[in-house]
């Protein structure tokens, strides 16, 4: 029996139900089992979610990696990339519970499951993997906005000059205008109390990646033909040994544009029940990772089909396309807000467990822990907040900036980001977890099949963490910190 059953049951048992005044329904109706407020997402908002999360700045660094790939690698690992998130994604959803799939207890973040459900060491292994990859997204994402909001003003120079004056500018003064504005954003409390965030984010990537697409179609269609080879970018123009390091590098770069199953367990928290959370989620997963899939390949195969070997790291702000630049704008103007928003919802599970943590060591330090409230006019309910919460979040952003200037590379730090998370987060943790409560046999052979998954998954991302690293070792060695120009 569930609480707000019991409770009802012990009510009745008395001879009077509680009722809520306004609505006649039982007084608990507004809780969930846990006692927290009602749920109230559906397949839509949790799609929605997911496709905020998946559809990031990954997609513009694909034509890239299918440069590297060719037309037969590099659709065949995308695809291959999309069922093993697909597949993980469905194991992850039966760990929301543990136990039950209908009664057990709540998991209410990815965290928590792996906690509940593989106990204490994997855990914290789990942690500080999970923490690290979605600080280094911070970062990736600083490094992206920065770039886009260059590429506007690059544009406009490009076009003012007539495209004589190649207009190197330093990104720095970009990293710092975004980490400012996410300081601010980043003072706003809970993450599913921000819901039109997620709609924003969700529209502008729409919107950047359907330029991207279009102007691909639009160069192919100029050029009369589909540039790419079969086998990706030939020898000449990289020799033997870089072409390896990129095709490994590309695979990160892939791996990244799927890397999202740290915060499906949290949009999961956010859907009703009933149906069972598990269910609602594996249709929310099945329809936007189609979404994703498709767009994805259209956006690669098309950025590769125009540009061919000369496909740029970054699509929208690579100077393939000059014209129309008002249009090339737009994109990167959807970017730098996209980001934004995307910004904060990875940065969020980081903030919770450091306030977590804090609030449970230090629970009757009112420096840390005591909420302060001020009425700000124009809004009803006061603002809450503690002085933690707000150094720690300034300290955070200043730091993710910081490290964003020291190493302005996206494909790299995409690359290494992708393959840090791609086996732990998305494989192997959620094969575990599935393991375990599912209690699959030793030896039988779902279970060799999952561990074999587990491997090759693990395979791949050494691999592409490898290829990444040795490409920032390249960039390193023409590079001065602080001082990038483009």
């Amino acid at each position: 029996m569930i609480m707000g059953e019991t409770a009802a049951a012990n009510n009745h048992h008395h001879g009077h139900r509680v009722f809520d005044a306004v609505s006649q329904q039982p007084a608990f109706k507004c809780f969930d089992d846990d006692g927290r407020l009602k749920r109230t997402g559906t397949v839509w908002t949790a799609s929605a979610h997911i496709i905020t999360a998946v559809i990031g700045s990954g997609v513009l660094s694909l034509a890239w990696a299918i440069a590297q790939l060719g037309w037969v690698a590099g659709p065949t690992v995308m695809l291959l990339f999309s069922f093993v998130t697909l597949y993980s994604s469905t194991l992850l959803s039966d760990c929301y519970r543990t136990g039950d799939a209908v009664s057990g207890k709540r998991n209410y973040t990815y965290m928590d499951a792996v906690r509940s459900i593989l106990g204490g060491f994997k855990f914290k292994i789990c942690g500080l993997i999970q923490y690290l990859n979605l600080f280094g997204v911070a970062v990736g994402y600083t490094i992206a906005a920065s770039i886009s909001m260059m590429a506007i003003k690059r544009s406009n120079c490009f076009h003012k000059s007539g495209g004589k004056d190649p207009c190197h500018m330093s990104s720095n003064p970009y990293m710092i205008m975004f980490g400012v504005t996410e300081i601010l954003l980043s003072q706003v409390p809970d993450f599913d109390q921000i819901w039109w965030i997620s709609i924003v984010a969700a529209v502008m990537s729409f919107t950047y990646s359907a330029i991207g697409l279009a102007l691909g179609i639009v160069q192919v269609a100029a050029n009369g033909v589909f540039k790419g080879s079969l086998t990706g970018i030939s020898i000449g123009t990289v020799t033997q040994t870089q072409k390896i390091w990129r095709t490994f590098q590309a695979l990160g770069d892939i791996a990244f544009a799927y890397s999202y199953s740290v915060v499906l367990i949290e949009i999961q928290d956010t859907v009703r029940s009933p149906p069972s959370e598990s269910k609602t989620m594996k249709k929310a997963t099945k329809l936007s990772i189609a979404i994703t899939t498709i767009f994805y390949m259209l956006c690669g195969s098309m950025g590769y089909a125009a540009f061919g070997d000369a496909a740029p790291g970054n699509l929208l702000t690579g100077f393939g396309f000059y014209n129309p630049f008002w249009l090339l704008d737009i994109a990167n103007a959807a970017i730098v807000v996209h980001l934004i928003g995307a910004y904060q919802v990875f940065s969020q599970p980081i903030f919770a467990f450091a306030e977590k943590s804090v609030s449970e060591r230090f629970p009757d330090n009112d420096l840390l822990t005591k909420e302060l409230e001020f009425k700000i006019p124009g809004f009803r309910s006061p603002y809450k907040t503690n002085v933690f919460r707000v150094v720690f979040r300034c300290c955070f952003v200043v730091l993710t900036t910081v490290i964003s200037m020291l190493m302005p590379f996206f494909n790299d730090v995409v690359g290494i980001l992708g393959a840090l998370g791609f086996w732990p987060l998305t494989v192997y943790f959620p094969v575990e977890m599935y393991i375990k409560q599912r209690k699959v046999e030793k030896w039988s052979t779902r279970w060799v099949c999952l561990q074999m998954l587990s491997v090759s998954c693990l395979v791949i991302s050494v691999v592409a963490g490898v290829g990444s690293i040795a490409g920032v070792m390249l960039d390193l060695k023409v590079y001065k910190p602080f001082q990038s120009t483009y």
